[in-house]
């Protein structure tokens, strides 16, 4: 066994900085005052509602959904077991009507996700 961890020493203390780190992570959020947190989590959803519309079109509610509550489930799984499949299908579509409104004010999201952004550069 003594050998085994002098072999593979890097691979323990690649784990447990990663652990550290996710630790941390989840000890900095968990801190935050309730409205905060929310906040963060819609900030968030925003975002992955807009991929989701850019990588799925439109007419694919029910992926895009299935998508964001998947990278949900990975980007913050401590919340999966709080946070209940029907309250976080509001917040999507909280953060739908959001998008949808900065698709028609911002031309350059709109760009974005409709794939017709410049190249160049």
């Amino acid at each position: 066994m003594a050998d085994f961890i002098i072999e593979y020493w890097y691979i323990f203390i690649a784990v447990l900085a990663v652990g550290v780190c996710l630790g941390v992570a989840a000890y900095r959020f968990l801190k935050l005052p309730n409205s905060e947190q929310v906040k963060k989590i819609k900030e968030w959803l925003l975002l992955a509602v807009t991929d989701a519309e850019k990588e799925l079109g439109g007419g694919t509610g029910q992926l895009k959904l299935r998508k964001v509550y998947d990278l949900f489930i990975q980007r913050f799984p401590w919340l999966v077991r709080v946070v209940s499949f029907e309250w976080f299908s509001e917040l999507v579509d909280e953060a739908l009507v959001e998008m949808r409104e900065m698709l028609q004010n911002n031309n350059a999201v709109k760009s974005l996700v409709e794939g017709t952004e410049d190249k160049e550069g």
